[in-house]
């Protein structure tokens, strides 16, 4: 992720601040908070809440990564609880006669099996699982939830060559990142005028302004959106996603490569 601007780092430095998790002598914030709780963890642990009121995980995460790995084990009302943060970018927590609004922008990255032992659809291994209890599985991935995720993508297990033959290019971690710094300079320069900063933020408005596609890709779209597989909600994070994915190859229009590649990034979650 892109280095911290100066206003970012303050607003951070406040939230860990007020959560006691400064000190004296590191009292700035200086790095994108990765956040990662086990699975186990209570509703007012992740959204914030308890007495005296604190800011939960999504908001130790703002401006940063959320990783909840074993997705399907967090408890129902926890992951349900995300609806809101990850649509508005804040949350807000009532009582009695108080509330609080924490801010919440956080790109949330979960990570699945595709079934309770981990081998439904393997090539190479047997799955041990009954029918019910991948349907089971599969039931907390389904949904208004699930709906609100841009991308989806399947991670085959490795061979053991692939393990231990694992070269990586010293550069290409800077590589990567040079890269989306620069794309994120485009979108806030796209942005300058406007509340938000990254193209995930897009409200309907600004989706119709700077997701401009050709008819080819209307046709397209509109396949997926007749025929039941693409919501509004997907059809919407489908055009911001081929923005970014254009701004990444520095182009001014979205085209139906962009587009295309787009949907196989949804349209995963089926496989």
């Amino acid at each position: 992720m892109p280095k911290l601007s100066k206003q970012e780092a303050l607003e951070l430095s406040k939230i860990y601040s007020s959560a006691g998790l400064l000190s004296q002598e590191n009292p700035i914030l200086l790095h994108r908070p990765f956040r990662s709780p086990h699975h186990s963890i209570s509703e007012p642990a992740l959204i914030g809440g308890g007495n005296p009121i604190k800011p939960g995980e999504i908001t130790l995460a703002h401006k940063g990564i959320l990783f909840l790995d074993e997705f399907p084990e967090f408890h129902r009302d926890v992951l349900e609880s995300l609806r809101q943060p990850l649509e508005q970018g804040e949350i807000m927590i009532q009582r009695t006669k108080q509330s609080f609004c924490f801010p919440a922008q956080f790109s949330l990255i979960a990570a699945a099996n595709p079934c309770p032992c981990g081998n439904h659809g393997s090539p190479d291994k047997e799955c041990t699982c009954s029918q019910s209890q991948i349907a089971s599985y599969k039931r907390k991935l389904t949904g208004p939830l699930i709906d609100r995720f841009d991308i989806f993508c399947a991670v085959p297990s490795l061979k053991y060559q692939e393990l231990v033959n694992q070269e990586t290019p010293s550069n290409i971690g800077e590589n990567i990142k040079a890269k989306i710094a620069k794309t994120r300079d485009i979108q806030n320069n796209r942005f300058k005028n406007d509340k938000n900063s990254t193209n995930a933020e897009m409200n309907v408005e600004q989706i119709k302004k700077h997701c401009q596609i050709g008819n080819d890709s209307h046709i397209l779209l509109q396949k997926f959106v007749d025929s039941g597989k693409l919501s509004a909600r997907g059809f919407h994070k489908i055009l911001k996603t081929a923005r970014t994915i254009a701004d990444l190859s520095e182009k001014q229009n979205i085209d139906q490569r962009d587009i295309l590649e787009a949907i196989s990034y949804r349209l995963q979650e089926n496989n």
